[in-house]
């Protein structure tokens, strides 16, 4: 079973890319819209709606290489 934090992104010319795919609760969910995106100090964070129309954010920190994600 994948850890809950893990997400799939696709990179073609930046470092991140964007997000395709994450693990929630057990469960690969794939990314059906990317809402809104942001760049902070510390990372980045993207607005998304899976398959089931269900919004998430996907929070990646740059100085622990870790994404967290949170059902909104």
């Amino acid at each position: 079973m994948m850890p809950a934090d893990q997400v799939e992104c696709h990179s073609d010319h930046a470092y991140l890319g964007y997000p395709v795919a994450f693990y929630w609760q057990g469960n690969r969910l794939e990314v059906a819209r990317i809402i809104s995106e942001a760049h902070h100090p510390r990372g980045y964070s993207f607005k998304v709606l899976d398959q089931g129309s269900r919004q998430f954010e996907l929070i990646y920190n740059l100085n622990t290489d870790h994404w967290s994600i949170q059902h909104l």
